[in-house]
């Protein structure tokens, strides 16, 4: 003999496949809150992986210095996607860094303005960064063709050129000797970067489109008025790092005569404050999400209050032959759970849909987790649930004669 619940699903099934359009059409607010909240839970455990994974690429040892106070603790959206191009870092700033006891490698990034020239014409796509000779070991990464400029080329006419901004500029897949045109004067390719890891979020100018020249060089350019919006800084051991962000922020302040208008992040800072964005923006699409489950909720009452009273004739006869309160109940339970299941299944396929066109079209790389998809389907049973109780009750409580007399 089958078991009730499976009879009661399997005619649950029999109702939503005979009123799809109906059915469909009540589904709709559980299919957009389960999406929402599987896609942008996906989105930012990708983002989280994606900052990790650069954070334990460029190493734990790695300090930044940025102007403005306090950003470790912001966490909000424009000190994560806006750098901060001018600021309250200076050269001075540079020689203290530089001159740390223990900070084994350090470098300075500076924006300077102006338009490049190239095989292809104007280049506007990318940014020129002044650097310092460190930056390839600093962020831990590795030169494609030819190399970095060193102190040698200090105040040289030389550019490193990100791995999208070589392709811009000139029709060479190598061009290493090439020339490009930069504030009026002629400055030749050194080297290459291989293409840098995209962390979304992130406050870093896109390496991969910039073109790099000696900070030195970028000084004399603008007649030593670009500022660093930037330093980086290593020490050579985890240990030391504590007290080295201590050491540099006392230096510092003495360099700001004493106000604090900078900030010295060490790599969890970093990563502290993309989860906090993170972590609002989740918040956000939960409560948008919750709304358009209480919608559907509403809905799936709606739907199965309707199903009750098209079928008053029907619960009056099985009533009457002997069908029990507790068996009209998880019947009519059954539909309502089977409509937010179907709703809760069609919105984690939507959203497995949208993590793939992401993957595919932008630099997100969104990670599904078994955890959230099970949160989807508890959540939906329970909305299936409570919200098919009131009409199911109704209908169990029916009496059988008053049931047949209404119909």
């Amino acid at each position: 003999m089958r078991l009730p619940l499976r009879d009661n699903l399997a005619n649950a099934r029999k109702m939503v496949r005979a009123h799809r359009t109906r059915s469909y059409m009540t589904m709709l607010g559980i299919v957009i809150g389960i999406s929402s909240v599987v896609t942008v839970a996906s989105i930012g455990e990708g983002i989280k992986q994606q900052v990790t994974g650069q954070i334990n690429r460029s190493g734990d040892t790695l300090i930044t210095i940025r102007p403005g106070a306090d950003q470790k603790v912001r966490g909000n959206l424009r000190s994560l996607i806006v750098p901060q191009a001018t600021g309250s870092l200076s050269d001075a700033d540079v020689t203290t860094v530089k001159k740390t006891v223990s900070v084994t490698q350090s470098a300075p990034l500076a924006l300077v303005t102006g338009t490049l020239k190239a095989d292809h014409g104007n280049y506007t796509a990318g940014s020129v960064v002044g650097a310092g000779n460190d930056l390839p070991k600093l962020v831990n990464q590795s030169i494609a063709y030819g190399s970095f400029f060193d102190e040698e080329d200090a105040e040289q006419d030389v550019v490193v050129l990100g791995a999208h901004a070589s392709e811009a500029l000139f029709d060479s897949q190598v061009p290493l000797g090439h020339t490009l045109m930069f504030r009026g004067k002629e400055f030749m390719v050194k080297g290459i970067f291989n293409e840098f890891p995209v962390v979304p979020l992130a406050s870093d100018i896109s390496y991969n489109d910039a073109v790099f020249i000696p900070y030195s060089t970028a000084r004399q350019l603008t007649n030593n008025s670009a500022q660093p919006y930037e330093l980086l800084a290593k020490t050579n051991s985890t240990k030391n790092v504590a007290t080295t962000v201590n050491t540099l922020n006392k230096s510092l302040l003495k360099n700001h005569d004493g106000t604090q208008d900078f900030s010295v992040l060490r790599a969890s800072d970093n990563l502290a404050a993309t989860s906090s964005v993170l972590d609002l923006l989740t918040k956000l699409t939960i409560i948008a999400a919750g709304i358009s489950l209480l919608v559907g909720g509403i809905g799936i009452m709606n739907i199965t209050l309707v199903s009750v009273t098209e079928r008053m004739r029907e619960i009056g006869i099985r009533k009457a032959v002997g069908a029990t309160n507790r068996q009209i109940l998880n019947e009519f339970i059954a539909e309502s759970v089977v409509l937010t299941l179907s709703g809760a299944f069609i919105g984690v396929f939507i959203s497995l849909a949208i993590n793939l066109v992401l993957r595919i079209l932008t630099d997100l790389a969104p990670v599904v987790q078994w955890q959230v998809l099970l949160a989807a389907t508890i959540v939906s049973m329970l909305i299936g649930i409570i919200f098919g109780s009131v009409p199911a009750l109704k209908a169990a409580r029916k009496d059988p004669i008053a049931a047949l007399r209404g119909e």
